[in-house]
């Protein structure tokens, strides 16, 4: 049986993002991992494949 894939899109007000996400259910939960959608606006989590799209502009940092 092969996973749905998740697709969320999020603000710069998430960031920085990790997976799992505050309302996913505790019964499907994976270890916690920082997901770097800041550098390419998309980015996938490793464990569960949910895709993450920034909505809006790439936030503007000093790195």
């Amino acid at each position: 049986m092969k996973a749905e894939k998740n697709y969320i899109e999020i603000t710069a007000e998430a960031l920085p993002l990790f997976c799992p996400t505050p309302n996913q259910p505790l019964w499907n939960a994976h270890p916690r991992v920082a997901i770097p959608v800041e550098k390419l606006g998309i980015a996938s989590c490793p464990y569960c494949g949910a895709t993450f799209k920034l909505k809006g502009e790439l936030p503007k940092g000093h790195h």
